[in-house]
């Protein structure tokens, strides 16, 4: 396999190609390669610059890197439509040509088989097989859809490029066998794409939180105060604790009953000796003072 080089790769797919039958496929294939053979001399990328692989209902193109993508994506987006309008005012309804178009670049390398391999092709096909850009192209009238890959849109198309206005791409994901793709989509973007205008961002909150989040470098919300204890309240379901300095009987309640005597606290004046029977603090009733 030769070493990978650099190129812009051009896709272009029929719409419903599988639909119709082998005379009405035949014709569309003609009114592809006629239309992708058009819109490259428009662009002033002649035979050397590029090498073409058929796929049926699709074409894809590697360009020279040397070629210009600005005049490739104005010739994509004043051609190819106006191509297109002119086949299909005199097409019966059965031989409609419409066309999803994706434009990216990146290294591809050819193998031994005439074969084109590249992680950053296998990365274009995707663009132009997602499900939303067949639903772009299902809601456009002039009958073609163009997506840019990321890498074309930081280096061409955010600059705002004569013919190449910045402000009709809109950035979408796609979805792919593969999980989710980046790309930029030329015109509005369908009914359930995302679209987040010049930043990409979007707003949903990140898993595992709710309500909202705040925006990069505002000041996070405060969190509640924890309540503090007052340690003269005992806890909830807990006992008073003693006072220091002094002795206290807790009864769960009843009435309780001594028999003999109930002493607490430290005794003085006894040594060695033994307490028995009643013990009177005091006075008993009735006595004399």
């Amino acid at each position: 396999m030769k070493d990978p080089v650099s190129r812009t790769m051009l896709l272009l797919d029929i719409e419903k190609y599988s639909d119709r039958d082998d005379v009405e496929q035949a014709y569309l294939r003609r009114v592809l390669y006629d239309i992708a053979d058009r819109a490259l001399a428009r662009a002033g990328i002649d035979g050397t610059q590029r090498r073409r692989a058929d796929r049926g209902d699709s074409v894809m193109e590697l360009i020279d890197a040397a070629a210009s993508v600005p005049a490739l994506l104005r010739a994509l987006l004043t051609e190819v439509p106006a191509q297109l309008h002119g086949y299909n005012r005199l097409a019966s309804s059965s031989a409609q040509i419409r066309l999803r178009g994706v434009v990216a670049t990146g290294y591809v390398a050819v193998d031994e088989h005439g074969g084109w391999v590249g992680s950053d092709l296998n990365h274009a096909c995707r663009l132009l097989d997602a499900p939303l850009l067949r639903a772009a192209l299902r809601e456009r009238d002039n009958g073609f859809v163009l997506c840019v890959s990321e890498g074309v849109h930081t280096g061409i198309v955010r600059h705002d490029h004569h013919g190449v206005p910045a402000a009709d791409f809109h950035p979408v994901t796609l979805t792919s066998k593969n999980g989710p793709l980046r790309g930029w989509l030329h015109g509005p973007v369908p009914h359930g794409g995302d679209d987040h205008g010049d930043t990409g961002a979007g707003g949903t909150p990140v898993p595992g939180t709710s309500g909202d989040v705040p925006a990069p470098g505002a000041p996070a919300a405060p969190r509640p105060a924890a309540a503090v204890p007052d340690p003269a309240e005992p806890a909830p379901g807990t006992r008073p604790a003693a006072p220091t300095g002094g002795v206290v009987f807790d009864f769960g309640g009843g009435s309780p009953r001594f028999g003999g005597s109930l002493v607490a606290g430290d005794q003085h004046g006894v040594s060695g000796g033994q307490v028995t029977g009643d013990v009177h603090l005091g006075k008993s009733a009735g006595e004399g003072a």
